[in-house]
């Protein structure tokens, strides 16, 4: 028997100090640190994180065999009773992150518990929060802990990973035999399907989208509480073999297994400097702290992709590679008939149906409600079968087996230029994409396998691409998968509530092909050195070509690509009640069927930025462009609109009263803002008195309209949120109220002045830096001058804006507000104080000055905390500009 070293004197010393606890928290405390400084020097130069992860739980490991040994020895001896410590989940895999829970199992051998054993507990539990370590523990005997793991599948697959730390090692060798002969007997089934069932639970709590941009490491799906449950299936299956090894080794190929290392080494990495960078247990991997993490990895910029954005990729595609081993092991499973198929009764029922449905081709079969394939060699006959799979799925409405899946993926290198330029291929996948049932689900299983980029090289250069800014919720490649899915939704009838115009836009569309693969797209310029509607016109003439698409589809493809931010920026940056902005929008589009493409591609291209993002202010905005242009194209006259109709109530009592003010909360699950709207008589300062209201009540300001008829009355209307990024008094509708009483005093007497400091914006917001731009358009057809800014976002930047504006001696006819994440864009249609058009270059320049100072005054982050901001994905005011007048990408035909 091996006789374990002495305790060291220094903590000998620790048990006759006048307070021990003290003592001992002390001496372990400079030790403990010292270990856990080595281990985040590994996790900062090492590429597999799970070193580090180990070397954090090795610390652990000496820190309370040390404690144990002190307590049971010094502080309560008593060397014939029988105690044992065992490391109980994540930690008895023996790896944790800097500020992991330590699970911990004190273990005696029978139900009583004695007054000395009792004590034992207590003092190690007081010295590890002295250290300020976060415990999560059972006392129990061998007999309760065996009972419960029977029952509780949380118990047992804590114990899957036990192994024992200190104390009587015999008592702990005991229970860990006990338990794995208990799992070698019982059914796995059982436990397998709760792990499964456990990982859905979780996914809807996190999020079920793989590709949200703010990811979380631990347990978002594709992060290493999904390689974890691989983990425990595996040792369920071998609970002899160290680490479920056996078990995965048959689970999975040489290849596979490469990849499952090489994930868990990557993910490990990310969540140890996560810890360290946020210096808490954070699991989230939040904007502010992603720049950081890239820098520690070693990640650079490269051209115009950032390297905050080309670490992110990286994260995704591991995610994807998850993803695709969590597949993998359930294919092999269901082989082995050790987990029930999804859905199985329902798969039956289908098959039943099914049986004599015809299949495209030989080797397809329907196996428990899924497609699958007799082997990869199916697709080596014919590699245009790769394409006639996924028409097939969505024909009948399957998913794939995973068997299936992983046939694809083998088969990857059958796309050839060659399978590219074939016309069966093309058909197959135009069917998915323009003519499909669910084209969103069937586009995304094929980018999980990854033959959607195989076969569109342009579409490969986007999967996992990640733009650093606030406005987009997902990767490129998941959001444009989404937008192809909402306009089948819109087609099929399944959002008219939301999106009434588009709904009936639909079915007037000639070519619904041209408007899909635009869709599908229009994205794929991102990251391009001519910027991203140029490049991405210039991949969308290469990827329609190769397809066989006709020539005169491909121009109306690639118009659509390159001008897909048009009806955007001018119906949220524009004034579309000025007959100017419509017919000047309407030159730019060229034809009726472009203005009902453009009009689909937008509401789609919006909503699948993120939730949240559309709302009901956007689809009021593009229906009046719309119907304005359309009118236009028929040959009506096009005469400015009433900007006082929307609100004919509020207007008139105003007109009795002087001022008049309503709120209204928000409404149904697409509006994320409250609006307030304040209908006076137009005065100097009174857009600017309205703004610092809003600002001093703590509302954001995140769109605006401001109108003034010819008679002087002046209609305000504010979209606004709180700092949380709720709509506005959605928690306390009282507030709503107050604000009414502050923006009715703020018309009749100004705006209250306040010494008070803007309040800070969140670190999440403060890490962005944004140029500010300022572009004065005296050449418009107005009668006004139109200035349009873009800056960082932060609180009181409108007031600001609207003062500087007013001290300039310029009033503000109509102002159009909007914010796209971290960033603000606002255009503001001034003109003289006499309402005459501004002629003063000299003035108008020193306008500009004040106002590029205005958006340089960079948003204060959170107290006690150094950001240091990087540059944001560009999407600022520059769009509209660039979307008019620019040269062709071809002097090809154009489709009108």
């Amino acid at each position: 028997m091996t006789v374990p070293p002495s305790l060291p004197p220094a903590i000998l010393d620790a048990a006759s100090a006048p307070d021990p606890r003290a003592a001992v928290t002390a001496f372990l405390r400079e030790s403990f640190d010292a270990d856990r400084a080595r281990a985040a020097r590994r996790a900062e130069s090492a590429t597999d994180g799970a070193e580090a992860a180990r070397l954090y739980a090795e610390a652990a490991d000496a820190l309370l065999s040390t404690l144990w040994r002190f307590t049971t020895e010094q502080i309560h001896p008593a060397p014939d009773e029988r105690l044992s410590l065992l490391a109980v989940g994540g930690y008895g895999r023996g790896v944790l992150a800097p500020f992991s829970d330590l699970d911990l199992l004190f273990l005696r051998p029978g139900q009583a518990i004695s007054p000395r054993a009792r004590a034992v507990v207590e003092f190690v539990h007081y010295v590890l929060w002295d250290l300020g370590l976060k415990v999560g523990s059972a006392f129990r005997s061998i007999g309760e802990t065996l009972a419960l793991a029977r029952d509780d599948m949380t118990v047992r697959t804590t114990l899957l990973e036990a192994r024992v730390l200190a104390g009587d090692a015999g008592l702990g060798e005991s229970l860990l035999k006990r338990f794995s002969s208990a799992v070698a007997r019982a059914d796995p089934r059982p436990f397998i399907a709760a792990k499964m069932s456990e990982r859905d639970v979780r996914l809807q709590k996190t999020g079920a989208v793989r590709y949200r941009v703010e990811p979380n490491v631990k347990d978002g799906k594709g992060g290493l509480r999904d390689l974890n449950t691989l983990f425990w299936i595996a040792r369920s299956l071998a609970p002899d073999s160290e680490r479920g090894q056996a078990a995965l080794e048959g689970l999975l190929t040489a290849r596979e297994l490469r990849s499952f290392r090489e994930a868990i080494g990557f993910l490990w990495r990310v969540r140890i400097l996560l810890h360290l960078v946020a210096g808490r247990p954070e699991e989230k991997l939040t904007f502010d702290v992603q720049p950081e993490i890239a820098r520690r990895m070693g990640w650079r910029g490269r051209g115009d992709e950032l390297a905050v954005e080309r670490f992110m990729r990286r994260y995704f595609q591991v995610a994807r590679e998850v993803g695709a081993l969590t597949r993998a092991v359930s294919a092999q499973l269901e082989a082995r008939q050790q987990k029930k198929a999804e859905g199985l009764a329902r798969g039956l029922s289908r098959l039943i149906r099914r049986r004599r449905v015809k299949l495209a081709f030989d080797g397809l079969a329907v196996e428990e409600g899924r497609l699958t394939v007799a082997g990869a060699n199916v697709f080596a006959r014919d590699p245009a079968r790769l394409l006639l799979l996924f028409v097939e799925a969505d024909r009948l409405d399957l998913d794939l087996h995973p068997d299936a899946f992983a046939a694809v993926i083998r088969s990857l290198t059958l796309v050839t230029p060659a399978l590219r330029r074939d016309p069966r291929a093309a058909e197959a996948f135009l069917t998915v994409l323009a003519h499909g049932q669910r084209p969103y689900r069937v586009l995304s299983i094929m980018n999980e396998t990854g033959l959607l980029g195989r076969f569109l090289p342009e579409w490969g250069r986007i999967v996992g691409q990640t733009q650093f800014n606030m406005y987009h919720a997902y990767t490129v490649d998941e959001h444009t998968l989404q937008a192809v899915g909402i306009i089948n939704d819109i087609a099929r009838g399944k959002l008219k509530a939301d999106h009434p115009a588009s709904t009936a836009i639909v079915p007037r569309i000639v070519d619904i092909e041209a408007l899909m693969l635009a869709m599908l797209l229009h994205d794929v310029g991102k990251g391009g050195d001519r910027g991203q509607l140029e490049d991405g016109a210039i991949a969308a003439r290469r990827a329609c070509e190769r397809l066989g698409v006709d020539p005169r589809r491909i121009e109306l493809v690639v118009w659509l690509v390159r001008h897909h931010l048009l009806m955007s920026d001018y119906a949220q940056k524009r004034d579309v009640s000025d007959p100017s902005t419509v017919r000047a929008f309407a030159e730019a589009v060229g034809d009726p069927e472009r203005l009902r493409m453009l009009m689909v591609l937008t509401v789609a291209d919006i909503r699948a930025v993120g939730p949240g993002v559309w709302n009901g202010w956007k689809g009021q905005l593009m229906r009046a462009l719309f119907e304005a242009t359309e009118a236009l194209f028929r040959g009506d006259a096009v005469t400015r609109e009433d900007p006082l109709a929307d609100h004919p109530a509020l207007v008139e009592r105003a007109r009795r009263e002087g001022a008049a003010v309503e709120a209204l909360p928000a409404e149904g699950p697409l509006e994320s803002t409250a609006r307030v709207a304040v209908a006076a008589r137009d005065r100097p300062g009174l857009f600017a008195d309205l703004a610092a209201t809003l600002s001093m009540a703590g509302a954001d300001v995140v769109g605006a309209r401001l109108a003034t008829a010819d008679d002087g009355m002046a209609l305000d209307v504010f979209e606004i949120q709180d700092g949380a990024g709720e709509p506005y008094g959605g928690r306390e509708p009282r507030r709503l109220a107050i604000l009414v009483k502050a923006m009715e005093r703020a018309v009749l007497k100004g705006a209250r002045t306040s010494a008070m400091q803007a309040p800070r914006v969140s670190a999440r917001r403060a890490v962005f830096e944004v140029r500010p731009v300022v572009r004065i358009d005296a050449d418009t057809g107005t009668s006004a001058v139109v200035i349009e800014v873009s800056g960082a976002d932060r609180p009181g930047l409108l007031a600001d804006l609207a003062r500087t504006i007013s001290a300039h001696g310029y009033s503000t006819r109509s102002a159009h507000v909007a914010s796209f994440g971290e960033r603000a864009v606002d255009g503001f249609y001034i003109t003289d104080a006499d309402g005459r058009k501004p002629k003063s270059k000299a003035k108008l320049e020193a306008l500009k000055a004040d106002l590029l100072e205005v958006l340089d005054r960079a948003p204060q982050g959170p107290a006690g905390r150094s950001i240091t901001p990087v540059r944001a994905s560009v999407r600022d005011v520059s769009d509209l500009e660039g979307a008019l007048g620019r040269s062709p990408v071809s002097s090809g035909p154009q489709a009108r």
